[in-house]
């Protein structure tokens, strides 16, 4: 008798094609990828917490909200986020989350998150190329830019 278990699938919505993903060469790339796909209602209430998926060729591949939170913060789950990553092939990433209040400095939970993902992706060989604290006026903040990848 065979036994019954559910199957874990990964999808991709919209139809992109591989040779159509949109190329991250910056931080400013990457913040109007994230912008484009926030959803701008909450922007200024909670805070979320997405990853952007690329390929070798710094090409996305798709956005994946991690978490929604509260006015102040949001949890993520390593096991989760990697889980995403690991499934979708994905072998570079760029995180991003908004801070509500408008305040574009990372908080010291901020970067030992942003360090934790770092090292964890470093034993898969994924490459965490950024990480972006998005202001609801448009404005972000890159860990990248300001030295703290």
């Amino acid at each position: 008798m065979k036994t019954q278990v559910n199957e874990i699938k990964i999808s991709y919505q919209g139809g992109i094609k591989a040779g159509s993903w949109k190329k991250v060469t910056g931080s400013q790339d990457a913040a109007n990828i994230l912008y484009d796909n926030w959803d701008r209602g909450n922007i200024e209430v909670q805070e979320c917490f997405k990853v952007l998926l690329m390929n070798n060729g710094h090409r996305v591949k798709g956005i994946y909200q991690i978490s929604q939170g509260s006015l102040t913060s949001t949890l993520v789950d390593l096991r989760i986020l990697f889980a995403v990553v690991l499934k979708s092939l994905s072998v570079a990433i760029i995180l991003g989350h908004n801070h509500p209040s408008g305040k574009m400095r990372a908080s010291t939970a901020d970067r030992e998150l942003t360090n934790r993902i770092k090292k964890a992706g470093e034993m898969f060989d994924i490459k965490l190329l950024d990480h972006l604290i998005l202001a609801p006026d448009g404005d972000f903040y890159s860990f990248s830019d300001n030295g703290l990848l």
